[in-house]
């Protein structure tokens, strides 16, 4: 190991040249990198949430789970890293608006 580190040593006062201007591009890349960096000003650090609101006017909310909530259940299980995965089954009933 101590040999590893004489050669660098000596390569690096050999080639003064090459190892400021690779230094330089490092700098200039770094400071490129920084600046083009998308940094958002409050980060969402809350655990994965699924919630599902269905409605469909003038069903059952059996209807509602059978036909839409659970089938978009059973594709979103594979989501990664999800903590919660809960429906709401809405039942509406419209009334028709004759004045």
């Amino acid at each position: 190991m101590n040999k590893f580190i004489k050669n660098i040593i000596y390569f690096s006062l050999r080639h003064r040249y090459f190892v400021f201007f690779m230094t330089a591009v490092l700098v200039v890349m770094g400071i490129w990198s920084y600046s083009n960096t998308p940094i958002e000003t409050f980060p969402d650090v809350t655990n994965t949430q699924i919630i599902i609101i269905a409605q469909w006017p003038g069903r059952s909310a059996e209807e509602v789970e059978k036909f839409i909530t659970i089938p978009i259940e059973t594709v979103l299980n594979s989501v990664q890293k999800k903590s919660n995965l809960y429906h709401i089954s809405i039942w509406l009933i419209i009334y028709p608006h004759n004045f």
